[in-house]
């Protein structure tokens, strides 16, 4: 059995996630900053671990992903205040790809899927926009991923998130052709791509993988 860690478990993507990797035969850790959310993550048959990502040193960062096949980052501030956004989204995300360099030169990274949103790094969020933390953040970490050479990773690129169920999946440039189409990515649907990226051979040659809802099944992403 593969060992799976979602960095932000308690989020909505990452609840859906969690069970779909199991299904997938993974073994799921899921990292949660409260104690009390705990519960939540047992409830779906993986295994919570309370820590606070802002505070882990590059050591401990090792340390804790070695230990598995697979890592996905699902983890944000949440609208939070511009200090906080920094420091989940892009100081924590980039502690990880640091991580992950440290853990490629001794022949131990795991497979990293970074869940990111759709366009990031090419935003213009003016500086005066309550957005603005968060797309930058995004951005920095989406080129500092894509600037790494050696890692087994993917980013993850869905549209504005919804609770809707997952019907499928289209490339977001299929909107332009098909009017009628959301432009909106399901919750469900991200959880599902991580969960088909997790489990597969080998990733998408195209590292950026940006979708939305629509017909196709996940198991032609790529």
């Amino acid at each position: 059995m593969s060992d799976a860690l979602i960095i932000g478990g308690h989020g909505k993507v990452a609840l859906l996630a969690a069970p779909k990797l199991i299904d997938h035969g993974f073994a799921v850790t899921s990292l949660i900053r409260k104690p009390e959310q705990a519960e939540d993550i047992e409830a779906l048959g993986a295994t919570p671990l309370v820590l606070d990502l802002t505070q882990l040193t590059p050591d401990e960062w090792d340390a804790l992903l070695v230990r598995f096949d697979v890592v996905i980052w699902s983890a944000g501030a949440g609208g939070g205040t511009p200090g906080r956004t920094y420091a989940v989204d892009r100081d924590a995300a980039l502690a990880v790809i640091d991580s992950l360099e440290r853990l490629r030169d001794a022949g131990k990274a795991p497979r990293y899927l970074n869940v990111s949103y759709v366009g990031a790094t090419k935003h213009s969020v003016p500086e005066d926009d309550p957005f603005f933390a968060y797309a930058d953040s995004k951005k920095t970490v989406d080129d500092r991923l894509n600037g790494t050479e050696g890692l087994d990773y993917a980013i993850l690129g869905p549209a504005a998130l919804t609770l809707e169920p997952s019907n499928g999946w289209a490339p977001v440039d299929a909107a332009a052709e098909n009017p009628e189409w959301s432009t909106e990515t399901s919750r469900e649907l991200v959880a599902d791509v991580i969960a088909e990226l997790a489990a597969r051979d080998t990733l998408p040659e195209n590292r950026t993988v940006e979708f939305i809802d629509g017909p196709n099944p996940v198991s032609e992403i790529g």
